[in-house]
């Protein structure tokens, strides 16, 4: 079964204008950011990657928890992207999700060890990440803690 998503554009003057789109539940203004000299009104493509691969993550996380029977009391995430200039090229060179799980204060010692693991294989996992492997770096660094308690 394939699905199909839809994305629309719209772009009215040069590298330094704005535009806006459209997808599904999303709607922003785009431009280029102010750290890459563009006036920096809108979200960018560097943005939007980090946030699609940042996004796949963490609900591949949520999931792949669920489905091991682990309840986190809470799962929160950083991402960070890397991107590189160089002689005017830009590269986006790597992504790094930071997971923290909080589990239930009681959680034996194998539960910890069992989210830490899945952690890193939702990277693996996650549509995204397979979709820009090999392109860009990716890594995960997770904390996996207890709950006060």
């Amino acid at each position: 079964m394939k699905h199909p998503f839809l994305l629309q554009a719209v772009w009215n003057g040069g590298r330094n204008s704005e535009g806006q789109i459209e997808a599904g539940q999303l709607r922003t203004r785009i431009s280029i950011p102010k750290e890459m000299g563009g006036p920096g009104t809108g979200t960018n493509p560097d943005e939007m990657l980090l946030g699609a691969a940042a996004t796949c993550y963490i609900i591949t996380l949520a999931a792949m928890l669920e489905r091991s029977g682990i309840s986190a009391e809470s799962l929160t995430l950083e991402s960070e992207g890397i991107v590189d200039v160089t002689n005017n090229i830009f590269t986006y060179e790597s992504i790094k999700h930071k997971p923290l799980i909080v589990l239930p204060a009681d959680a034996p010692e194998e539960i910890l060890t069992k989210a830490e693991l899945l952690a890193h294989k939702a990277e693996s996992s996650c549509m995204i990440s397979r979709a820009i492997a090999g392109n860009v770096a990716l890594a995960s660094e997770p904390k996996i803690i207890r709950a006060e308690g």
